[in-house]
């Protein structure tokens, strides 16, 4: 419902997502709206420093680990070149970004390996552990939370630091099985959401499965991260699709899964690969749940008196008619969201704030639903059941346009957020979840702490919130805010996630619903998991990983320190990774 242009980037600029040939661009309503809420100057233009200007430190990595690693995958997919290197050096979280915009390339890899199978990714691993090279696994590099940076934490010996290579898992391309009885899909971990689709269309079959970083993410982060997508609500999260995966180890390969449609033989191992971000292993294959195509769609859009009114409605839509006749998207806005929203839409969304201010709601919170299937009774079915649930809670009804709009920009918001940054404006998100009783609490303690530390010395920001999964027990809270970015925008965004990240803790949320742990998170896992979670976890790590090689500082927290002179369990593993 934005209101876009587009525009091509110079391939000489680094850019942030997708295709810059394709990359949207607010318009000037937008830009008007965005002056008077936060006072941005859409002239004050701060664009990304050319690629040969990035800075970047020369390789840290051996003759020897350098040979060794091009024996293992070929000479032509070990890469040390600039643009390889620059390309790896971090995600999509607004630190990364900054830091590549302003030509800090700090976090680049020493290398980038691009093996072309299971198999060359274990000679890969075995040769960095013997080596003490460090190895960061990636798929879309589309992380929010600092997932795929290539941090080394001096694991090679008092003072010095580790190479780091990005194992790049782009040539893991084949689908290995679609059994369309069973309805399941065996796909390597290098395939992205757009080629999943291609692939399993031809069988009429779908994974159902489109977070916003669809174009760029592959099946492989989705299982390492515990992806949810924008019709998760329907389909489900991808820990609920997941079935099976083949997983690399330094300490052999772990074939998981996917004999039965469920087993009691012991607990469930696969669990220990889905979120692990890479620290225990490689995904090289995953069997997920596959669905018909759908051939019918329908579109609803719905706005209540207030965001605490809608939820109400919500949950008790999704406890009425149970999971399997929820609308397959459901996407709630609190008020601001609303406003801002539908005051970049331009025409359309004044008529709309006009069309419920006449009927008594001035600060309106939006409800988009969709629809989808293969049978347009059943289709019509659950729409008409949840027409009468939203009614009876207070909704009204608006033109199903509103949800077809939203659904045209629905991945535009990671190339807008390119757009805001060259105007100097910090744009960032994050998102937890909770159950519904705690709900409006988390809702006001949350907007309240990121509102608070981005308002200061006079600054002004828009926080917004909307629920995008919706459970019997509970739902997400997904939070977007905007102000001018201060003189260290860095420091200003860290004061804004540790303010939102203590709150959340405090305020009985989860740490992350689906951007998973990464950096940005790590802090704070020990709170929610406790101790003895974090030693379970440490404990894997050692079994799977015991020279500490797989994508160090992440995920998983550190220990606190022993008592004097007694070695800690990641001094332990660094001494093992030595040079």
């Amino acid at each position: 419902m934005n209101d876009l242009v587009t525009h091509s980037i110079p391939r000489s600029v680094w850019h942030g997502w997708g295709d810059p040939a394709e990359r949207p661009a607010l318009g000037d309503e937008a830009w008007t709206e965005l002056a008077a809420r936060i006072g941005v100057d859409r002239s004050d233009v701060a664009p990304p420093v050319p690629i040969d200007e990035v800075r970047l430190r020369p390789s840290r990595l051996g003759e020897a680990p350098l040979a060794a690693l091009a024996g293992a995958v070929g000479p032509e997919h070990v890469h040390t070149d600039r643009r390889w290197r620059i390309e790896h050096a971090g995600g999509k979280s607004y630190p990364d970004l900054y830091r590549l915009r302003t030509g800090d390339a700090s976090q680049a890899p020493d290398a980038v390996v691009v093996p072309g199978s299971a198999a060359q990714v274990g000679e890969v691993l075995r040769v960095c552990e013997e080596h003490g090279v460090a190895v960061v696994p990636f798929g879309g590099g589309t992380s929010v939370v600092g997932g795929v940076g290539a941090v080394s934490d001096g694991a090679s010996g008092p003072g010095r630091q580790r190479a780091v290579v990005t194992l790049d898992l782009r040539r893991l391309t084949r689908v290995v099985k679609v059994d369309p009885k069973s309805r399941l899909a065996t796909l390597e971990a290098g395939l992205r959401g757009p080629e999943i689709e291609q692939s399993l269309h031809p069988h009429g079959l779908t994974l159902g499965h489109y977070p916003q970083s669809h174009q760029e993410a592959t099946v492989g982060g989705y299982v390492a991260t515990r992806s949810a997508g924008q019709a998760s609500t329907g389909y489900g999260r991808v820990d609920d699709l997941v079935v099976g995966a083949r997983v690399v180890t330094p300490r052999g390969e772990l074939v998981l899964g996917g004999r039965a449609p469920a087993s009691a033989a012991g607990p469930r191992l696969l669990d220990v690969v889905v979120g692990s971000e890479g620290t225990l292993g490689v995904i090289t294959e995953a069997t997920v749940r596959v669905a018909p195509l759908p051939t019918v769609k329908r579109h609803g859009a719905w706005f209540f008196p207030s965001f605490a009114v809608a939820a109400t409605a919500l949950r008790t839509l999704v406890q009425s008619v149970g999971h399997g006749g929820m609308p397959d998207v459901c996407r709630l806005s609190d008020e601001d969201e609303t406003r801002v929203n539908l005051t970049l839409a331009g025409a359309m969304g004044q008529r709309l704030l006009r069309y419920t201010d006449l009927r008594g709601t001035s600060t309106p919170a939006l409800l988009v639903l969709v629809w989808e299937g293969t049978d347009r009774s059943e289709v019509r079915h659950r729409r008409t059941a949840a027409g009468r649930v939203l009614s009876r809670c207070g909704g009204r009804r608006l033109p199903a346009q509103v949800s077809r709009a939203w659904e045209r920009t629905r991945f535009s918001g990671p190339y807008l957020r390119d757009e805001l940054m060259d105007r100097r404006v910090l744009a960032d998100t994050l998102e937890t979840a909770t159950t519904w009783d705690n709900l409006p609490r988390l809702h006001t303690a949350a907007r309240a702490a990121i509102s608070g530390a981005l308002e200061v010395e006079g600054r002004r920001a828009v926080v917004m919130c909307h629920v995008s999964h919706v459970y019997a027990a509970g739902a997400s809270l997904y939070y977007t805010f905007l102000t001018a970015a201060a003189e260290d925008p860095l420091a200003q965004w860290r004061s804004v996630k540790t303010a939102a990240s203590d709150t959340i803790i405090r305020a009985g949320g989860t740490i992350t619903h689906h951007h998973a742990v990464g950096t940005d998170h790590r802090a704070h896992l020990a709170a929610e998991i406790g101790p003895l979670g974090v030693g379970i976890l440490r404990a894997l790590k050692e079994q799977l990983d015991p020279a500490g090689i797989l994508n160090p500082g992440k995920l998983i927290p550190d220990l606190p320190p022993g008592p004097p002179g007694e070695e800690t369990a990641p001094t332990a593993q660094h001494a093992r990774a030595g040079a």
